[in-house]
C-alpha cells in the first residue's frame, strides 16, 4: 500500500520518569532524557513504514538544525520525505514530553507544523498513493481551514482517508472537525478526545454521536485498549500487559497497527487486536519510534494472547 501522511513534523525531547511534577518556582529531576523524532503525523508514517508499507511525508520544516534531525530520522525509516516543504522564514517546532509509565505532559513550541496550508501542498504528492492520512488537526491552523478540501481531491483521485484530531490546546474542539469527517474513512480519537468532541462522557455514547454512516470511529482507550461500534453496538477491544517506560506516540503506533490491518482488509477485532499490540510494544522504549513494531513482533505478542 502506498501512503501519503500530511502533518507537522517536529522534535521531541522526552524527559523521562520525573521525581515529582514540575510547578512554577521548584526544580525536578528526571531519571532520563532523549531527543528524537516526535510528531503524531511522522511517528505514525514511522510506523507504518516499520510494518513494511511504502510511505511518503509531507509536511512543512523551518531550515535548520532540528528540521535536518527530522529528515534525517525519516530517511533512516524509511519513509520518503521528498514533499517536505522547508521555509527558512519559520522554525521547526519542538516538544517537550514530561513522562511516566502512567502518562505525559507535553509542551510544543508549533513553529512550522503551524504554518503549513492546505492551498500550498502540490496535489501531485496524492499521485500513485492509495491512502490519505493526517494527524494533528488542532495543532495545524494553517491547514484546518482547507483540510475538507483537501480530502475531498483524495477521495476523488480514489484514496481512501483516516484522520486521527489531536489534542486541541485551546479547548474550543471547533465542529469544522466533524465537517471534515464526511470525507474520512477512519476515525481514531483517543478517549479524552472523543468526549470533547462529540460532548458524550460515555465512549458508546460518543461513538453513537459521531455515527455518519460511512466513517468507522476507533476510540484509543489507552491501557484498557479500544472500542467500536459494530452493528450498531459498542465492541471493546483489551489492550495488552505489558511494563510501560514510555507512553509517548502509542496512539500513533496504534494508528500505524490498524490502518496495516485493515488495509489488508483483516476482521474489524483482529485488526483492533493487532494495533492494540502494536501501541504496546511501541511503550517499552524511550520515544515515540524506538519500540515500533515490526507485523512479526506484533504478532508475536499477538500469539502470547496477554490481554488484560
Amino acid at each position: 500500500m502506498n501512503i501519503l501522511v500530511i502533518g507537522e513534523l517536529n522534535a521531541d525531547l522526552i524527559l523521562r520518569n520525573y521525581s515529582a511534577f514540575p510547578s512554577l518556582g521548584r526544580e525536578v529531576l528526571v531519571e532520563d532524557a532523549t531527543l528524537t523524532l516526535g510528531s503524531a503525523s511522522a511517528i505514525c508514517a514511522v510506523g507504518l513504514a516499520r510494518l513494511g508499507e511504502q510511505v511518503r511525508f509531507l509536511g512543512k520544516v523551518g531550515n535548520d538544525h532540528w528540521a535536518d534531525l527530522c529528515l534525517n530520522w525519516l530517511a533512516a525509516r524509511g519513509v520518503d520525505a521528498g514533499p517536505v516543504i522547508r521555509d527558512a522564514t519559520t522554525q521547526t517546532g519542538i516538544t517537550v514530553s514530561i513522562t511516566s509509565a502512567r502518562d505525559r505532559a507535553l509542551v510544543t513550541y508549533p513553529g512550522a507544523m503551524a504554518a503549513l496550508r492546505a492551498e500550498e501542498i502540490d496535489l501531485r504528492a496524492l499521485t500513485g498513493c492509495d491512502h490519505l492520512h493526517v494527524s494533528s488537526f488542532f495543532l495545524q491552523p494553517g491547514l484546518r481551514p482547507g483540510l475538507k478540501r483537501l480530502l475531498e481531491c483524495a477521495r476523488r483521485q480514489g484514496l481512501t482517508v483516516s484522520l486521527d484530531p489531536g489534542f486541541d490546546p485551546l479547548e474550543n474542539w471547533g465542529k469544522d472537525l466533524i465537517d471534515c469527517l464526511t470525507e474520512v474513512d477512519v476515525f481514531l480519537p483517543n478517549e479524552v478526545e472523543l468526549e470533547a468532541i462529540s460532548g458524550h462522557a460515555e465512549v458508546g455514547a460518543a461513538l453513537q454521536s459521531l455515527a455518519n454512516g460511512r466513517t468507522l470511529t476507533v476510540a484509543k482507550l489507552g491501557a484498557a485498549g479500544c472500542a467500536v461500534l459494530k452493528g450498531g453496538e459498542v465492541m471493546r477491544v483489551p489492550g495488552f500487559r505489558v511494563n510501560p517506560i514510555d507512553t509517548t506516540g502509542a496512539g500513533d503506533s496504534f494508528n500505524a497497527g490498524f490502518l496495516h490491518a485493515w488495509f489488508k482488509k483483516t476482521a474489524l477485532e483482529e485488526a483492533l487486536l493487532f494495533a492494540n499490540a502494536c501501541a504496546a510494544l511501541s511503550t517499552l522504549s524511550p520515544g515515540g519510534i524506538g519500540g515500533q513494531p515490526t507485523e512479526s513482533q506484533a504478532q508475536e505478542l499477538l500469539m502470547k494472547g496477554a490481554c488484560r
